[in-house]
């Protein structure tokens, strides 16, 4: 308990009233800013960057196979829209149980090595140039050639 036996005057009151009043401002922007930052480890974006990491992805991927089978399920649809739009019945369903067993065996790896080949494809040639310079040991700018 806070003993007030300092106040002896008018002066002294209004001083420990201002400094009551700053300490409760201080420590409301304090609780503020606290429950600000843990609430912040809760939102989507945390929760995916915490425990969305490639590795965990792996670890998950290989008990559950979740990608398999979201790829068993959009695959046919995917293919079915777009590609064989205009196809007959039983084109369709050809394409869809051929397509889900494709999906079905496509697990993360697979989905990142595809993924990391297409992102190749649309990458910078440039490094091809000066790679023919740095198996020899030559730096590229160099006035030898």
């Amino acid at each position: 308990m806070r003993s007030y036996k300092t106040i002896r005057n008018l002066d002294d009151l209004q001083a420990k009233k201002l400094e009551l009043k700053v300490e409760y401002t201080l420590k409301q922007k304090m609780l503020f800013a606290d429950s600000k930052s843990y609430a912040k480890q809760f939102t989507l974006g945390a929760l995916i960057k915490k425990y969305a990491t490639p590795n965990n992805l792996f670890k998950v991927d290989d008990k559950l196979n979740i990608s398999g089978t979201a790829m068993s399920l959009l695959l046919p649809m995917f293919m079915n829209k777009t590609l064989f739009r205009g196809a007959g019945f039983l084109t369709k369903a050809a394409v869809g149980l051929v397509s889900g067993k494709v999906g079905k065996s496509l697990d993360a790896e697979h989905l990142s090595a595809i993924f990391n080949s297409v992102k190749g494809w649309f990458g910078k040639k440039k490094e091809k140039k000066d790679k023919k310079f740095i198996d020899y040991g030559i730096p590229p700018d160099s006035e030898t050639f």
